[in-house]
């Protein structure tokens, strides 16, 4: 079987490079520099799709995968809302598929009436055109993805400098082997689970802790678990990702999780072995991956860079 493999390719896929949901941002971010030769082939699609500030004026349409893709006619997540706070604005990562934006402004009135919460802190989405980030993920590329803080958001708006500095909250024990009682509650078991209610989300992913305890505790209906998979990461917050829109043929789906739970001891074992909770450098450090050029991204994403 091939399962620990592809295990280990969206792990890679997933796992953030730099940029995680407790990095500081700043309140004075400067412009990236200009391009020497944007025009070079060669150039990182990142860097490019780094340097756009506003969407795309086109119809709204997710473009390719999620991890190699781009999204037209974005829209931006209001940074606040009278259920949800938008946090490093300094990243300007709050744009998604229109659909998207709906999705978390609904999930976020949900939540303050199954969970208590006030509402939700809302880290990284997509930026304005999608595409390859510069720091951070290797996904969030379709405007699609969300990452949701693991943080009830305060009875009060968030400042500027309080946006860019708070951590998350990490909810994963030292150990990494469960949560941490002293933080884990009851109401993210209902935030997450409201997240996965939703018609339109088609996974979830969290800590491999997380989806243990959830296994453990959830009582009643269970079937929205085989939504919530475990990931590497996530002990901060959790990735809210949606399905392809329907209609929208150049977004490239994602095969759709099984029915299956999830919660058993031989689902798990993988997550919680040894090589994975503690693994040992490799004797040769791997060759970093060159980055993603715009030939490799689905023709229409140049259409999408190049829009005014």
């Amino acid at each position: 079987m091939m399962v620990r493999p592809l295990i280990l390719a969206a792990v890679v896929c997933l796992a953030p490079l730099t940029a995680t949901a407790q990095d500081k941002g700043t309140v004075d971010p400067k412009p990236l520099p200009p391009l020497a030769n944007p025009n070079d082939p060669n150039t990182p699609a990142k860097e490019l799709f780094g340097r756009k500030t506003t969407a795309a004026p086109l119809a709204a349409r997710s473009i390719g995968f999620y991890a190699k893709g781009c999204v037209a006619g974005a829209e931006a997540l209001p940074i606040n809302g009278k259920t949800w706070q938008v946090m490093r604005l300094s990243r300007n990562r709050n744009w998604g598929h229109p659909d998207l934006v709906k999705l978390l402004e609904r999930l976020s009135s949900k939540v303050e009436k199954v969970a208590g919460w006030n509402g939700l802190l809302v880290g990284d989405m997509s930026q304005p055109r999608g595409g390859p980030m510069l720091t951070g993920h290797a996904s969030h590329q379709v405007g699609l993805d969300a990452d949701i803080w693991l943080t009830p958001m305060p009875n009060r708006t968030l400042s500027r400098n309080e946006r860019e500095e708070m951590s998350a909250t990490n909810v994963v024990a030292a150990d990494k082997r469960d949560v941490d009682p002293a933080v884990w509650l009851p109401t993210h078991a209902l935030v997450i689970r409201a997240a996965a209610q939703e018609p339109a989300v088609e996974r979830i992913f969290v800590n491999p802790a997380i989806k243990k305890a959830l296994c453990r505790e959830v009582k009643g209906d269970r079937s929205w678990l085989s939504k919530v998979r475990p990931m590497w990461g996530h002990n901060y917050h959790f990735h809210v990702r949606m399905k392809c829109p329907s209609g929208e043929g150049n977004c490239t789906p994602q095969e759709p999780p099984s029915d299956a739970e999830g919660c058993s001891t031989g689902d798990l074992a993988f997550w919680f072995s040894d090589a994975v909770l503690n693994p040992k450098p490799p004797k040769t450090p791997p060759k970093p991956k060159p980055p993603m050029i715009m030939s490799q991204l689905p023709p229409e994403c140049r259409q999408v860079l190049v829009a005014p």
